[in-house]
């Protein structure tokens, strides 16, 4: 029986690269597990690995939504599983590689979702509406703040989401989640990459840097121009899509664009770190070292 493995962490902390080793190490194929690159043309401010960096290694869940579709961790679910066992009955090893908390545990536990009200979840898009979303993060924060520690503070649909599980089921958003010490599907091996902000933040200074260097601007100009990117959308929220959208539209000075992206992507990691810690079926490794060896040493492949 081949076993997964998954490759989670923060961003920037060489995920890709671990998850692209491990590939021709174990006969394996990559499943993105980021939620942001799951959509097409979101290359560059992704940090989406380009046909040349995959070393023909074969990804799946690239390229798989449009720009103007919401994000849903429900959809992502049932199209990952599937890749996961059909890479399974072909005897290669799956590796699942990312960091988008919600979207790992969908993968990884078998995560019922809960039920849906029209009624309830158009009373908080009123209330949304009225206040505007930080106000309604803050509402959020009183009311459950482990879900608000790891909603983004400028996601309305997730504020709204949690808000509406909360009613529903008097319990707080992460009852409805599996628990973390629960055996992971598939027997999944999960690997993770630890950091220290010493180490990392001047790799993700670096790496907004480099994007910006290597045509972010022009890439988002093109998505809005011809693939329909709006910044009151899923995809035009992300990190850094949302800054460069706001210095197109004269908000933002583009250096305040490139600042508010690494200070927004800190931000994120912070909150993957909180995630990721709570989770004790998680084996470390020290993402400043070798890997590959150490990743191999646990797996007891060396």
């Amino acid at each position: 029986m081949v076993t997964p493995i998954a490759v989670v962490g923060p961003t920037a902390s060489g995920k890709s690269a671990l998850g692209i080793a491990l590939a021709h190490k174990l006969d394996g194929e990559v499943v993105n597990v980021d939620s942001m690159q799951l959509y097409t043309g979101m290359d560059i401010g992704t940090a989406k690995l380009t046909m040349e960096e995959r070393e023909g290694v074969v990804h799946h869940q690239l390229d798989v939504w449009d720009l103007t579709e919401t994000a849903s961790v429900a959809r992502y679910q049932a199209d990952a599983v599937a890749d996961v066992e059909d890479i399974m009955r072909r005897g290669k090893t799956p590796i699942l590689v990312g960091g988008s908390m919600l979207y790992v545990q969908s993968l990884v536990d078998d995560w019922q979702f809960p039920p849906t009200d029209p009624t309830v979840r158009a009373r908080f898009e009123q209330r949304l509406a009225a206040i505007g979303i930080e106000a309604l993060h803050a509402e959020l924060a009183l009311r459950d703040p482990a879900a608000a520690a790891i909603i983004e503070d400028n996601d309305p649909r997730r504020t709204v989401r949690a808000l509406e599980v909360i009613e529903l089921t008097g319990q707080p958003f992460q009852a409805s989640q599996p628990p973390k010490d629960a055996p992971p599907r598939w027997g999944t091996r999960i690997l993770g990459l630890r950091t220290t902000p010493e180490w990392l933040n001047p790799r993700i200074e670096l790496r907004t840097a480099l994007m910006f260097e290597r045509g972010f601007v022009a890439e988002v100009e093109e998505l809005v121009a011809h693939h329909g990117l709006i910044a009151d959308s899923t995809a035009g929220r992300a990190i850094g899509y949302a800054q460069v959208l706001a210095a197109m539209a004269g908000e933002l000075t583009w250096e305040e664009a490139q600042e508010r992206t690494v200070t927004g992507t800190r931000r994120y990691v912070r909150r993957q770190r909180s995630w990721f810690n709570r989770d004790h079926r998680v084996q470390w490794l020290d993402a400043s070292g070798d890997t590959t060896a150490q990743a191999l040493e646990i797996l007891g492949l060396e």
